[in-house]
């Protein structure tokens, strides 16, 4: 199949990047951006892609083959802690009330969360992924609003500046946004680049927002940072950490979502 015009520019990007990252160690992304001429946003959307040989890593470009460089995946991450995720979407999901319009971001957390709801409630919901399009698309009561634009395989999402300008004109009173890790400093974070510019206008526009992560997450930094923790209502966390990470966080609203025989 023949690449597109924007495909060819995105190669030619990438491949001058490789060699600046092989010549200098990493690069920062702000830097990159001048280099090539283009946005920041340009530079992580390109690293964001399938065809990528290069991540990013707190504001850097770096090889894919260095520590902390490894590419989220969705498939990868679809049977780790899911049944403490399960256990922190279904106590998530009791925070949902009849004709409550929604945020549902992205993840493998997030479906549980939509399989969680209700299956007649009537509800009205905004997402930006397929698998929790695909779920929510089978309840008969909830009217669902997909963002649209372009597609990223990694975590089978949709990006675009329209998207965003659609989410901000849209009346969402609770978004329930997931995490690939919160730190008590350097507040919540995920692994793409591309999903932030959404979790952050949903949590804008939302009258309510709450983060549903398992146990996992707690103590941990992913490259993009999306949001410092006091913008939640509640955190609900799936699953029993240590007591000494536990402790990190006494002072935020989190909830603790524990197996019966926990």
């Amino acid at each position: 199949m023949r690449r597109t015009a924007g495909a060819e520019a995105r190669a030619v990007r990438l491949a001058r990047m490789q060699e600046l990252v092989e010549a200098g160690g990493p690069l920062p992304i702000k830097q990159a951006a001048q280099q090539l001429e283009v946005t920041e946003m340009t530079i992580r959307r390109d690293l964001a892609s399938a065809e990528s040989p290069l991540s990013a890593l707190g504001g850097y470009v770096l090889a894919t083959t260095l520590p902390g460089a490894e590419r989220y995946s969705l498939d990868e991450a679809s049977d780790q802690h899911a049944a403490n995720k399960r256990l922190a979407c279904e106590s998530a999901a009791e925070l949902v009330q009849p004709h409550d319009s929604l945020f549902i971001d992205c993840g493998t957390t997030m479906v549980h969360f939509a399989e969680a709801l209700p299956s007649e409630m009537p509800l009205s919901v905004v997402c930006y992924s397929t698998n929790i399009a695909q779920v929510l698309s089978r309840r008969p009561n909830t009217q669902l609003m997909l963002l649209g634009g372009l597609y990223h395989p990694s975590s089978a999402t949709f990006f675009s500046d329209e998207g965003l300008q659609y989410l901000a004109r849209l009346g969402v009173n609770k978004a329930f946004i997931s995490a690939g890790g919160i730190d008590v400093e350097r507040g919540a974070s995920c692994s793409n680049f591309h999903e932030v510019p959404v979790k952050q206008a949903a949590i804008r526009s939302a009258s309510q927002s709450f983060l549903v992560i398992d146990e996992s997450k707690l103590g941990t930094l992913r490259p993009a940072f999306f949001s410092p923790l006091d913008a939640f209502a509640r955190i609900v966390v799936g699953g029993s950490p240590e007591p000494s990470l536990k402790k990190q966080f006494k002072d935020l609203p989190l909830e603790f979502a524990r197996a019966a025989d926990a």
